[in-house]
């Protein structure tokens, strides 16, 4: 866990003010110790995130909260898929060639 100044500190151009905007749109959603903000890995990497997509590619404020909903997405997404690939690779080996069988004739007919 990293306080808002080790976060500040690390961010090159990342003010105290922007980051406060950042938590009251709801961007990123850091813990509380008290009347401070505490910063996990995972919230480093959304601030790094959204100040490169917000100065790097000019992306306005009206369209951050879209951005990061399908960068959301994405990340959900590849959860679940580690998940699902994790349970299929548990299955007996007959289980896994049906699925992978199922697959192939599903690409093909795409």
């Amino acid at each position: 866990m990293m306080t808002e100044d080790d976060l500040i500190r690390m961010l090159e151009g990342l003010t105290r003010d922007t980051l406060h905007r950042w938590i009251d749109q709801g961007w990123v959603q850091p813990a509380r110790q008290g009347a401070t903000y505490v910063f996990a890995e995972i919230d480093y990497a959304r601030v790094r995130l959204i100040r490169d997509v917000h100065d790097t590619m000019e992306v306005n404020d009206e369209a951050m909260p879209v951005i990061l909903s399908l960068v959301d997405q994405v990340y959900g997404l590849r959860r679940e898929l580690r998940r699902l690939a994790l349970a299929v690779q548990a299955q007996p080996e007959d289980v896994r060639q049906a699925i992978a069988e199922r697959c192939s004739a599903l690409e093909r007919a795409e």
